[in-house]
């Protein structure tokens, strides 16, 4: 990855803690919250499916066999799946992947987290992986989960009006890098620069420097 210096150790560590964040939150939704608004079309349930698939995609696409030209990391992924899918059709993607956590989304949660994180932990770094983008090994495919799982825990946290999870903070860090690594890629990287800094668009004056 040239984005960061991140060790392979470190990659999946941040997708464990992102995971288990995510893990945590939903853990403290309320049965009355589900149906709350919480992201565009999406309420806290279709919201939760959503971010499930940072968890679902990896449990899908590792047993396919990986064909295509081999994408070079998680810059490189988002580049080549950015705007691909109808707004539409992501949210119904989300509303669909909530729906299908049936009665208990918490509980099914608790045991895709489990069960996805058992997997990572047993499947090798260059294992490939059949991503919508190409061929990717399973190490460079990570960033692009935790990234997933840090916004949309996130996203989750304030419609909550709960604090993240302690366990999000590596993952958010890791994510901002991966974040300034894509936009550094696109013709606005000068006015996400600005934004960043405190120029346009952010109220209260926040800027990273």
């Amino acid at each position: 990855m040239d984005f960061e210096d991140m060790d392979a150790e470190a990659v999946r560590a941040c997708y464990a803690g992102a995971a288990q964040a995510f893990r945590e939150l939903t853990g403290q939704v309320a049965d009355h919250d589900w149906p709350r608004q919480a992201l565009g079309e999406w309420d806290v349930r279709a919201l939760t499916g959503h971010t499930s698939r940072a968890l679902t995609t990896v449990e899908t696409y590792l047993p396919i066999p990986a064909a295509g030209e081999p994408v070079a990391g998680p810059v490189e992924y988002f580049l080549a799946v950015r705007g691909a899918t109808s707004p539409s059709a992501i949210a119904q993607r989300g509303k669909d992947a909530g729906e299908a956590l049936g009665e208990d989304p918490a509980a099914a949660v608790r045991e895709l987290v489990q069960r996805v994180t058992a997997l990572v932990k047993n499947t090798a770094d260059d294992a490939l992986v059949a991503t919508p983008a190409g061929a990717m090994t399973l190490i460079d495919y990570l960033p692009t989960r935790t990234f997933e799982l840090a916004v949309h825990t996130l996203d989750l946290a304030r419609a909550l009006g709960l604090p993240p999870p302690a366990s999000l903070a590596p993952a958010i860090a890791a994510s901002l890098k991966l974040a300034g690594a894509i936009g550094s890629r696109l013709p606005s990287a000068g006015e996400l620069l600005l934004l960043l800094t405190g120029r346009t668009g952010l109220s209260g004056n926040l800027s990273i420097v």
